[in-house]
């Protein structure tokens, strides 16, 4: 089996709704997901379902956020729900081109008016995707990260391949070095540019709150994307990498031949 090449993007897309004036901006949203040519997207503050905003607003979809935004580009989706209140419901999604073999949610809530969890799925090859939205205070989110630590060494093996990514709102990067160094993952911004990107607030970035960790993948690129239409429908900027995936046959191939050069 050859190589698999991903583009990873991740994005907090605020609800659907855009900054400013409550305008619902999921058309806008799915134009540039399509565009970004991503296989795999990581996305946080999905509603999964809210019938207020069902009744109210004119261009709400008749389908869910993730299946609307989904479309016919990534036939294979997952969505945690984590935010519960009377009238709908919010979490983390991920879309995929490639299928799930299995996903779960893990419910990583500290505070019970900060709903939170991992979402976690599998997809053909054995790579593991775990999407993330922790919490806004410090000491929620150190017990966010052990628990997101102790869940990803009891269900990911060492020589498992992994890309962790999401907004985790750790703008002091207290629990980025816990991460790197309880999971020897890269993050990918980091590994390229040499410092994680700064990607919020959207219209002058100066805090980097959104990551993408792998481990077990080669990082080939990776970029902020900052053009104007992009900053127009959320708080976040997004993030995009491009990753390769090697498969033990081509590893051991790759061996073979700095074994044989001279």
């Amino acid at each position: 089996m050859p190589s698999i090449e991903l583009r990873v993007l991740s994005l907090n897309i605020h609800k659907g709704f855009a900054l400013g004036p409550k305008r619902l901006v999921l058309s806008k949203i799915r134009e540039c997901l399509r565009e970004s040519g991503a296989s795999v997207v990581f996305l946080q503050e999905v509603i999964g379902a809210n019938e207020r905003h069902q009744k109210r607003v004119r261009a709400w979809p008749s389908q869910t956020q993730l299946e609307y935004l989904a479309d016919t580009v990534w036939t294979h989706h997952a969505y945690g729900k984590n935010a519960i209140y009377q009238h709908g419901h919010h979490g983390n999604a991920i879309l995929s081109a490639l299928p799930f073999v299995r996903w779960d949610n893990i419910d990583a809530s500290i505070m019970s008016f900060s709903q939170r969890g991992f979402l976690h799925g599998t997809i053909e090859g054995g790579l593991h995707l775990i999407c993330v939205h922790l919490g806004l205070f410090e000491r929620e989110r150190q017990l966010q990260i052990a628990h997101l630590i102790e869940h990803i060494t009891r269900t990911v093996g060492p020589d498992e391949p992994l890309i962790l990514a999401g907004d985790f709102n750790d703008w002091r990067l207290h629990g980025h070095r816990r991460l790197i160094d309880a999971l020897g993952v890269e993050e990918v911004h980091e590994a390229i540019m040499g410092h994680p990107a700064r990607t919020y607030p959207a219209f002058m970035p100066l805090l980097a709150m959104d990551r993408i960790y792998v481990r077990g993948l080669r990082i080939g690129h990776c970029r902020c994307i900052a053009r104007q239409h992009w900053r127009d429908f959320s708080d976040h900027r997004a993030l995009l990498t491009d990753l390769l995936l090697e498969t033990p046959d081509t590893v051991a191939t790759r061996s073979h031949a700095q074994e044989l050069s001279p």
